[in-house]
C-alpha cells in the first residue's frame, strides 16, 4: 500500500472512528431536521397531519438512536443504521416540504393546488 493510498485510507476511517465515540453530529442533525418541520408547518408548506406523520418520524430516529447508546458505545454499524434512519426521514421531509398540499392560511384545511 503506498502512501498516497494509506493517507486515504486514514481519511475515510477517522470520520467513522470519531462518530463512533459520540453522537452530537446524530443530535444536531436531530435539531435540524425538527427546525425543518417547524419552520414549514409555520409557513404553510406542510399541513398539520404531515408535519404529525414526520414529527412521529424523529421519534422513530431517536429511539433508534436511543436503543444504540443503551449498552453505551456506539459501533460503525449501529451510527451507519441511525444515519439511514436520518437519511430516510430528511427525504420525507423534504418531499412533503415540496408536495402540492398547503396550509397557507393556516386554517387546519389543505389549500387547493394552483393549477399552472
Amino acid at each position: 500500500m503506498n502512501a498516497r493510498n494509506f493517507v486515504f485510507a486514514a481519511c475515510l476511517a477517522l470520520p467513522i472512528v470519531a462518530f463512533a465515540q459520540s453522537t452530537p453530529r446524530i443530535d444536531q442533525r436531530q435539531a435540524n431536521q425538527a427546525a425543518r418541520i417547524e419552520q414549514g408547518e409555520a409557513s404553510g408548506a406542510l399541513t398539520g397531519r404531515e408535519a404529525a406523520r414526520l414529527e412521529r418520524g424523529q421519534r422513530h430516529v431517536q429511539n433508534v438512536e436511543n436503543r444504540t447508546l443503551a449498552d453505551g458505545t456506539v459501533t460503525g454499524r449501529e451510527a451507519a443504521r441511525v444515519e439511514h434512519a436520518q437519511d430516510v426521514q430528511s427525504r420525507r421531509i423534504y418531499r412533503q416540504k415540496h408536495d402540492r398540499q398547503h396550509d397557507l392560511n393556516h386554517d387546519g384545511v389543505t389549500d387547493r393546488p394552483r393549477h399552472r
